[in-house]
C-alpha cells in the first residue's frame, strides 16, 4: 500500500508533534512521507522554547522540487506560523487542485505557545481553507476560525457547518477539548452528510501531537486511495492506539507512540 504524502509543517525537536510525529504517522501507515519544513522549533513535552522561521521561498523550492520529481498522492500542512507562508503555500496548491489536501489549523501548542500569527489567521481562512479536502480543527481552532465560542456538543455539528460554509470541502472538528469521558468528533461533508464518531476517552497527559498524527494519518488514507470516512475511521483508531501504548517520556505533554498504531 503507498501513498506519497507531501507534509508542509514545522520541525518539533521533541519528536512528538509537527513533522516528526508525520513522518511516523505516513510510515506506519505504509505510505511515504516528504516533507516542506516551514518553521524549526525548540521544543519539549513542557512547551516551545524558540522557533525560528524559514523563508517562504525556501519553503516553496520544498514543495516543488517534491512535486516535480517523486509526486504527490496527498497534501497535509500543520504549523504555517506567517501569512507570507500561508500565501506562498496556496500559490502552490493552486496548481494542484485535484490532489487531496488535509488542513490542521495549528494554532497553539500543547504548552500554550501561540503558533499562528494573530495576523496569519485571516489569511488561512481566505487562501488555504477553500483549497482544503477536509479542515481538521479541535475546539479551540474552530473557535478562533468562526469568532464566537462552541460551548458544549449540541454546538458542534452547527460549528461545523458553519466552517463548512467558509470553503474547505468537509470539516472533521474534533471534540477532545470538551468535558466528559466520551469524545466526540464530527464529520460534516459538502453534500450535507453528518457523522459521529464517539471513543472513550483515555485520560493521559501523553496527548503531544494528536492532532499532528490524526491529520496526517487522515492524508496517508485519501493518498491511499480511501473515502474521507474510512480514513477518519482508521485515522481515529490509530491515534487511539497510540496514545494508549504511550512511552511516558517527559515531565509535560508527553508524546505518542506512533510505532504501536500498526495497520488497522
Amino acid at each position: 500500500m503507498h501513498g506519497r504524502i507531501l507534509i508542509m509543517a514545522g520541525s518539533d525537536s521533541g519528536g512528538g508533534a509537527g513533522i516528526q510525529a508525520d513522518i511516523k504517522t505516513v510510515t506506519v501507515l505504509g505510505g511515504f512521507a516528504m516533507t516542506a519544513i516551514t518553521a524549526l522549533t525548540a521544543q519539549n513535552t513542557l512547551g516551545v522554547q524558540a522557533v525560528m522561521p524559514v523563508s517562504p521561498a525556501f519553503i516553496v523550492a520544498q514543495m516543488r522540487c517534491v512535486m516535480d520529481d517523486l509526486g504527490v498522492d496527498a497534501f497535509k500542512s500543520g504549523m504555517l506560523d506567517r501569512p507570507e507562508v500561508i500565501e506562498a503555500i496556496a500559490d502552490v496548491l493552486l496548481t494542484t487542485t485535484d490532489i487531496p489536501y488535509v488542513l490542521d489549523p495549528v494554532m497553539v501548542a500543547k504548552g500554550g505557545a501561540a503558533l499562528l500569527q494573530e495576523r496569519a489567521l485571516a489569511t488561512l481562512k481566505a487562501r488555504l481553507l477553500p483549497l482544503a479536502t477536509v479542515l481538521t480543527p479541535n475546539i479551540p481552532e474552530a473557535e478562533a476560525l468562526l469568532g464566537h465560542g462552541i460551548a458544549g456538543r449540541a454546538d458542534m455539528v452547527p460549528a461545523a457547518r458553519a466552517l463548512l460554509a467558509l470553503g474547505p470541502g468537509a470539516v472533521l472538528l474534533k471534540g477532545g477539548h470538551m468535558e466528559g469521558d466520551e469524545l466526540l468528533d464530527v464529520l460534516v461533508q459538502a453534500d450535507g452528510t453528518v457523522q459521529e464518531f464517539v471513543s472513550r476517552r483515555i485520560h493521559t497527559r501523553h496527548t503531544h501531537g494528536t492532532g499532528c498524527t490524526l491529520a496526517s494519518a487522515i492524508a496517508t488514507g485519501l493518498g491511499q486511495g480511501m473515502n474521507l470516512p474510512d480514513a477518519v475511521t482508521r485515522a481515529r483508531a490509530y491515534v487511539l492506539r497510540a496514545i494508549a501504548a504511550a512511552p511516558g517520556y517527559g515531565a509535560g505533554a508527553g508524546p505518542l507512540n506512533h510505532g504501536a498504531g500498526g495497520i488497522g
